[in-house]
C-alpha cells in the first residue's frame, strides 16, 4: 500500500519515468461533480517540464485521459483512472547508471530493499511519478472549490538565500504565475532567475522553500492524536520528491517566542469565533479552527549536478560518476503544483471525514 495516500479519498499512482506512461487511480471521489479531462490539464501544464528556460528541457505534452469513473461529464462514485502517455523517454542517457549508484538518489536505497530497480531516469523515484499526484489533487481542488469555497494556492518564497515576504491573507494566483519562478515578489523573483541561471551554467543546482496557503477551510476538519491535519499534511509534503523539512504556522521560529508573545487570542467577529493572530497557521490541536492555513516545505537542491563525484558500482567497487540526461537545476517552480495537490488531497480527504463522522 506504499504507492496509496488518503482515507475515504484514496489515490493510487503508477508508472515510471521512463516507461510508457504515468497514471493515478482515484476511489472515493463523490458522485456527480462535473468533470473533464479540461478541469485537470492546467495543473499538469504547470507541472510539466519544458515549460520555460530555468526547468528540465525534456519535451512531455503531460495530456491527461481520463480512462474510467466519469460518464457524461460527470464522476460516477466509482473509481476514476487518469492516465499520461510519456513520449519524450531517453533511457539511454541513463546507461552508465544501470551499473553506478548515483550521489544523494534512491538507486542503491532501492537497490537494497528490492534487489532490483528500474534505473532510467530512477523509475518510481523519479520526480515524473507526481503527475499522477497531480491530476488526483486537481480534482480534490475542484471539489474543495466546487463544494466547501476552499481555495489552495503555493508559490516559491526562498531559493538559496534569497527570501521573498509572502502575506498568506493576500497571496494570488496572478501574482504566483507573473513570473518563471512563481513567485509573488517580482523584484526578489528575478534575482532568483538570475541565481538558478548562473548555477546552472555551472553544472550545478539550488534548493529552496515553498510555501503553502488554505484559505476558508472551516473550523473541525483533522483529527485528533494521531491523523491530526497537520501531521497529515507533514507527511505528505515529506513524501514529496528533493523535500527535508516541513514547519507549519510560526514553525521552528515559534521557539523564540514565550506562550504568551505565541498564543492566538480568541474573539467573536460577525458571530463568528475568530483570532487576533495565527501564529497556529489556522490548525490548534490537530484540527482546523477557520483560519488561514499556511505552511513552508523545504526542498534541497536537486541531487543531479554535472560534475564528476565519488560513488560506488553494482558491484560494490569504488568508482566516479558524472551527471548525464535533463534535469531541474532548481526543482521549486515545477514543485509549486506539487505542494498545492498534496494539500489538496489532504483537505478534502478530512473534509469527507468530517463529513461522515460529524454530518
Amino acid at each position: 500500500m506504499a504507492n496509496s495516500f488518503g482515507t475515504l479519498f484514496r489515490v493510487t499512482t503508477w508508472g515510471e519515468s521512463h516507461g510508457a506512461g504515468i497514471g493515478v487511480v482515484v476511489d472515493g471521489c463523490p458522485p456527480r461533480l462535473k468533470l473533464t479531462e479540461t478541469d485537470i490539464q492546467p495543473d499538469l501544464d504547470r507541472r510539466r517540464p519544458g515549460q520555460s528556460p530555468i526547468v528540465s528541457p525534456r519535451k512531455e505534452s503531460d495530456a491527461v485521459q481520463i480512462l474510467s469513473g466519469v460518464f457524461e461529464g460527470r464522476t460516477l462514485g466509482t473509481p476514476i483512472a487518469l492516465w499520461v502517455k510519456n513520449t519524450d523517454q531517453r533511457p539511454e542517457a541513463y546507461q552508465e547508471m544501470a551499473e553506478k549508484f548515483r550521489p544523494s538518489h534512491a538507486d542503491y536505497t532501492y537497490q537494497a530493499k528490492f534487489g532490483i530497480r528500474a534505473w532510467p531516469g530512477g523509475g518510481r523515484t523519479s520526480a515524473r511519478e507526481t503527475v499522477g499526484r497531480v491530476a488526483a489533487g486537481a480534482i480534490a481542488r475542484k471539489i474543495l472549490r466546487d463544494k466547501f469555497g476552499v481555495e489552495v494556492l503555493a508559490c516559491v518564497s526562498q531559493v538559496q538565500a534569497l527570501a521573498a515576504k509572502v502575506d498568506v491573507e493576500t497571496l494570488n494566483f496572478a501574482d504566483i504565475e507573473s513570473n518563471l519562478m512563481r513567485c509573488p515578489d517580482p523584484v526578489i523573483a528575478q534575482k532568483m532567475i538570475q541565481l538558478v541561471e548562473a548555477v546552472r551554467s555551472r553544472g550545478n543546482t539550488v534548493g529552496g522553500i515553498i510555501t503553502g496557503v488554505a484559505r476558508g477551510v472551516p473550523p473541525g476538519w483533522g483529527e485528533p492524536v494521531f491523523d491530526r491535519l497537520e501531521a497529515d499534511l507533514g507527511k505528505a509534503m515529506l513524501s514529496l520528491p528533493a523535500t527535508k523539512g516541513f514547519e507549519v504556522g510560526s514553525g521552528f521560529g515559534g521557539v523564540t517566542l514565550t506562550g504568551l508573545e505565541h498564543n492566538d487570542p480568541f474573539r467573536m467577529l460577525d458571530g463568528r469565533v475568530r483570532t487576533t493572530t495565527n501564529r497556529s497557521g489556522g490548525i490548534q490541536g490537530g484540527i482546523s479552527n477557520g483560519e488561514t492555513i499556511y505552511f513552508r516545505v523545504a526542498f534541497k537542491p536537486v541531487a543531479t549536478v554535472m560534475h564528476e563525484q565519488e560513488t560506488v558500482s553494482t558491484r560494490f567497487e569504488n568508482t566516479t560518476l558524472k551527471g548525464r540526461g535533463r534535469h531541474d537545476p532548481c526543482v521549486l517552480p515545477r514543485a509549486v503544483p506539487l505542494v498545492e495537490a498534496m494539500t489538496a488531497l489532504v483537505l478534502v480527504d478530512h473534509a469527507l471525514r468530517h463529513k461522515a463522522q460529524c454530518g
